[in-house]
C-alpha cells in the first residue's frame, strides 16, 4: 500500500501526457514531477487517489542515459520549457508514443499507430509569439533574499504559481531580438517608475507583454497590455523602444480592464507602425492582429499544412469547411487545391485578417463567417437550411483546429449531419482529440491515417493530423 508522505526509490519508464515521468509499483501508477525516462529517483509521494499517485524526486539515484545539459539558466524555475534536460530525439519519441496511447485507451483503437513522425528541424529560437507578464512578486531564487526590495519583474510563471513571476532574462526559445526588447522595457519600465498589476488587489497599470514575430518577413510586433487606459504612461517608452529597436513595426496598447489574467484586450489602440504585421507560409502571405491565433512555430507550420495539404488529396472539384479558421492560415492554403472554401471562426478580428488575407493574396474562392461554433450550426432545424440560407454547398471535406478543450460535444454531434466524406482533425491535444474521435468513429467514420508534427520541442505540447473517412 503506498501511502502519502511517503518516500519510495522509482524507476521512471515514459512520460506522461503534460511531462510527468510515469514510474509503476506493482502495476500502481506514479507521476513524478520533473522526471525523465531511464531515471531512478528517490521520491516524496505528496498526493494519492484510488487510481494514482504523484511525487516529486528528492533525490536522483541513477541518471538518465537520455539526459542533456538544459541551455536554459531558468530552466529549474520557469514554467515554459518542461524537458530541455531530454535529448531531442527521445522527446519525440514519447511524444509519439503519448499519441498512439491516447487513441488506444480513449478512442478504443487497441491496434492504433500513428503513420508518419515530423520533428522540428530547430529546436531553439523558434517560437513568433510570447507572453510575458509584469508583476511586483518576484518569484525568489536560491541565491537571492526575500528581504530585497521588489520593484517589477518581468517573465514567466513557475509552474503551479500564479502569484509570482520569474523574471526572466533570457528566453531560448524565442528570437534572440526578443530577450533584447524583453530586458529593455522591463529597464525603462522601471525607471519611468510604471506599476505592475497585482493580480491580488487588481491594483497596477502593465500587465503582459506579447511579442510577435514574423518568422519569413522580420516583422515584428509589440503588445503592451494594460488594465486601464492610459497612454501617457506608455509613450515615453514606446519612444525610447522604437529609437533602441527601428526594426519594430507594430507597438500596439490592449486594455484589458477584467479580473481575469489574459493578455487578450476588450479594445485595443495603435502606437506605432501598423496594426498588424504579416508573416509568409510558402507562396501565401497572412496578416497578423495582436489577438488573432496563428501558429507560433512559422517554419513547423509548412510542415503542417503541408501535412494536412497531402491528407486531403484534393482533386479541385471539393468544397471544404474549416471550423476555428484562425486568420484563415489553413482554408487559403487549401483554396489553391479545392473548388471552394468556407471558413468558420468565433473572433471577429481573426475573420476579419481571413478575409484580408483572401484578398491581399488573390483568392476569390474562401469566404468566412463568424460564428460560435457550439452554437452555430444547430440552431438551424437541418443542415439543409443552412446551406439555403447562405447559398452555399455541403462540404465534400471537412477539416476541424479546434482549441485545446476540443470541440463541443454539440459540435462533435452534429458533423456527421454535414454528411461529409472525409473529415481531418487537427488538434494539439491528443486527449481531447482521442475523445471527439470515439464519438466520430460510433457515427460512421474511420480513422484511416495519424500524423504528429511537434511544433513545441522542449514542451509536452503536441500537434496531431487525424484523418476520418465516412464508412
Amino acid at each position: 500500500m503506498i501511502k502519502k508522505g511517503e518516500t519510495l526509490e522509482l524507476t521512471i519508464e515514459s512520460l506522461a501526457y503534460g511531462g510527468k515521468g510515469v514510474a509503476k509499483v506493482d502495476d500502481f501508477v506514479i507521476f513524478v514531477k520533473n522526471a525523465i525516462p531511464g531515471q531512478t529517483v528517490k521520491a516524496l509521494i505528496y498526493k494519492k487517489k484510488s487510481g494514482f499517485a504523484e511525487a516529486r524526486p528528492l533525490e536522483i539515484i541513477k541518471e538518465s542515459p537520455d539526459v542533456v545539459a538544459p541551455r536554459c539558466e531558468h530552466f529549474a524555475y520557469c514554467g515554459g520549457c518542461t524537458f530541455q534536460q531530454l535529448k531531442y530525439s527521445t522527446q519525440v519519441e514519447q511524444k509519439k508514443q503519448q499519441v498512439v496511447d491516447a487513441i488506444r485507451r480513449l478512442a478504443g483503437l487497441k491496434s492504433a499507430t500513428i503513420d508518419k513522425v515530423i520533428p522540428s528541424k530547430y529546436i531553439y529560437n523558434y517560437r513568433n509569439k510570447m507572453e510575458f507578464t509584469f508583476s511586483h512578486r518576484r518569484w525568489t531564487l536560491p541565491n537571492e533574499n526575500e528581504d530585497d526590495p521588489q520593484t517589477l519583474a518581468l517573465g514567466l510563471h513557475i509552474p503551479g504559481r500564479f502569484d509570482k513571476i520569474l523574471d526572466i532574462t533570457e528566453c531560448h526559445i524565442q528570437p534572440k531580438v526578443g530577450n533584447d526588447i524583453l530586458n529593455f522595457v522591463r529597464k525603462k519600465a522601471i525607471e519611468l517608475k510604471l506599476k505592475p498589476y497585482d493580480a491580488k488587489t487588481n491594483i497596477g497599470y502593465l500587465r503582459h507583454l506579447v511579442l510577435r514575430f514574423g518568422g519569413n518577413t522580420n516583422e515584428m510586433m509589440v503588445n503592451f497590455v494594460t488594465a486601464y487606459e492610459n497612454t501617457d504612461f506608455l509613450i515615453p517608452l514606446v519612444q525610447k523602444l522604437v529609437k533602441k529597436f527601428p526594426q519594430i513595426t507594430s507597438v500596439i496598447n490592449n486594455i484589458n480592464t477584467r479580473k481575469g489574467d489574459t493578455a487578450f484586450g476588450e479594445y485595443e489602440i495603435i502606437l506605432h507602425g501598423t496594426p498588424a504585421i504579416s508573416d509568409k507560409i510558402n507562396d501565401l502571405t497572412y496578416e497578423i492582429s495582436s489577438n488573432s491565433f496563428f501558429q507560433t512555430n512559422t517554419l513547423q507550420a509548412e510542415k503542417l499544412y503541408q501535412a494536412v495539404m497531402d491528407c486531403t488529396e484534393l482533386s479541385g472539384t471539393e468544397t471544404v469547411y474549416d471550423l476555428y479558421c484562425g486568420t484563415g492560415s489553413i482554408s487559403l492554403f487549401l483554396a489553391k487545391k479545392a473548388k471552394e472554401v468556407y471558413g468558420f471562426e468565433i473572433i471577429r478580428s481573426a475573420v476579419e485578417d481571413a478575409q484580408r488575407n483572401a484578398l491581399n493574396n488573390g483568392i476569390e474562392n474562401a469566404q468566412f463567417f463568424k460564428a460560435n461554433l457550439d452554437t452555430y450550426f444547430k440552431g438551424y432545424v437541418s443542415f439543409s437550411n443552412f446551406t439555403k440560407k447562405y447559398k452555399i454547398s455541403k462540404p465534400d471535406l471537412v477539416v476541424i483546429d479546434p482549441p485545446r478543450v476540443g470541440m463541443h460535444i454539440d459540435v462533435v454531434n452534429y458533423l456527421p449531419k454535414f454528411k461529409a466524406k472525409k473529415i481531418i482533425y487537427i488538434s494539439c491535444n491528443p486527449t481531447t482529440q482521442a475523445r471527439d474521435i470515439k464519438i466520430l468513429i460510433e457515427k460512421g467514420y474511420n480513422l484511416t491515417k495519424t500524423t504528429m508534427v511537434d511544433m513545441f520541442p522542449h514542451t509536452p505540447h503536441i500537434e496531431t493530423v487525424a484523418v476520418l473517412q465516412k464508412i
